[in-house]
């Protein structure tokens, strides 16, 4: 595995891990970084396009 970006071959692949997020999670960083209503609330969330609660796509 290599440890730049430039380092990486087109195609390559590497195995992160994962991991899980609650709910508060979710919410806490919203609170902080994206306040979007869909990332804070979840009857907001339902009424958006993403069905439910959605974390940012910066977690």
């Amino acid at each position: 595995m290599s440890n730049y970006f430039e380092d990486v071959a087109l195609g390559e692949t590497i195995e992160l891990g994962s991991h899980l997020f609650t709910r508060e999670d979710i919410v806490a960083f919203a609170r902080d970084y994206d306040p979007q209503p869909f990332h804070l609330d979840e009857e907001a969330g339902n009424a958006s396009l993403f069905g439910g609660l959605s974390a940012s796509g910066w977690h």
